[in-house]
């Protein structure tokens, strides 16, 4: 087996996984819109309004990336910040209604990414498959 292979091939299929969001985004006319703000529109679709911590527990992202990837996404109206209502140190972010009205596209988007991802791959292999990079993931 060519370990050294591993991490090359997860680089790559994360960049084509990026071209394919990307691609979709243009047809969909999201324009200004990238891969790395689907995260956290997808974050806020499935769970509510979030502290701004808590998205970047969530997609794994520094808290000065979140800052500045909310920030363009206040700018394009689609989420808005508001102050939590025990603590005003805690920005909220929240879908606004433009920023809700992406709920459908947002998620056939990511429908379609693992279809085109997983075609070919059997619910063992699947399974196989999310065992060993979980295990590399908590490796790094």
């Amino acid at each position: 087996m060519k370990k050294e292979l591993i991490i090359f091939l997860i680089g790559r299929i994360q960049y084509k996984a990026n071209k394919f969001l990307i691609r979709q985004l243009n047809a969909r006319h999201m324009k200004g819109l990238a891969p790395s703000h689907g995260e956290i529109l997808g974050a806020l679709i499935c769970r509510g309004p979030l502290p701004m911590s808590e998205i970047a527990r969530i997609i794994e992202k520094d808290k000065s990336t979140i800052t500045a990837l909310v920030n363009k996404l206040v700018k394009l109206g689609y989420v808005q910040k508001s102050k939590h209502s025990s603590d005003a140190r805690i920005s909220l972010i929240s879908l606004t209604e433009k920023g809700a009205a992406l709920k459908p596209d947002i998620l056939l988007i990511g429908r379609d990414l693992r279809e085109k991802a997983y075609q070919g791959i059997s619910d063992e292999e699947g399974e196989a498959l999310i065992r060993l990079l979980t295990r590399v993931d908590e490796n790094l």
